[in-house]
């Protein structure tokens, strides 16, 4: 073998160790239109606040629906483990994903102008038997971070370790601002919010 040859050898190795050691998403966040990133902006940064890589993409069931099919389809090949897929209006995007993959998919009703996000989620939350979307609150992007790394902290004591720690922070805040308005009272605690 020539220097050459070991040389090549050598670099596509090293690209192939490094692109073993990079982190591979285990959630995919999913929205059929980039309005809806407003809404699920929470969810990827509370997922990056575990230290959880997120692969985050815009599908649409009905104007990309060949694109969604093939991320579906190979969405656990890939390594991820739970997909969360936010939609407006018809909201068709999470059963969809649902319909084509066996992995966790939590659907997000967007807000829509027309029916205050109602009727996406009615659709996310009507889903026929066998096909299940756990859904969130009507913009609840925080608790579909929350809820994914709720799920995989049931195998990674790390993820339940920081959500735990997310929710005692919650709990020392509360706690704060209930001193505050004793101390204070609700006036006082009013006219400086």
């Amino acid at each position: 073998m020539n220097v050459k040859s070991l040389l090549i050898m050598n670099s596509a190795l090293e690209q192939l160790i490094s692109k073993k050691s990079e982190p591979m998403p285990l959630v995919a966040v999913v929205m059929g239109s980039d309005s809806d990133l407003i809404t699920l902006q929470p969810a990827i940064e509370v997922l990056n606040k575990f230290n959880l890589e997120v692969e985050v993409r815009i599908l649409s069931a009905h104007r990309t629906p060949e694109e969604m099919v093939d991320f579906a389809k190979n969405a656990e090949s890939r390594g991820l483990k739970i997909i969360i897929a936010g939609a407006g209006g018809a909201a068709h995007l999470p059963g969809m994903i649902a319909s084509l993959t066996t992995l966790p998919v939590i659907g997000v009703p967007v807000q829509s102008k027309s029916l205050s996000g109602v009727d996406s989620m009615h659709s996310i939350l009507q889903m026929p038997g066998g096909v299940p979307v756990a859904t969130v609150a009507i913009g609840g992007g925080l608790n579909a971070g929350l809820l994914a790394a709720s799920i995989l902290g049931t195998y990674d004591l790390e993820i339940r370790k920081e959500v735990a720690n997310f929710r005692e922070i919650m709990h020392e805040e509360v706690v704060s601002k209930d001193k505050k308005i004793i101390k204070i009272g609700p006036k006082s605690y009013l006219a400086q919010m």
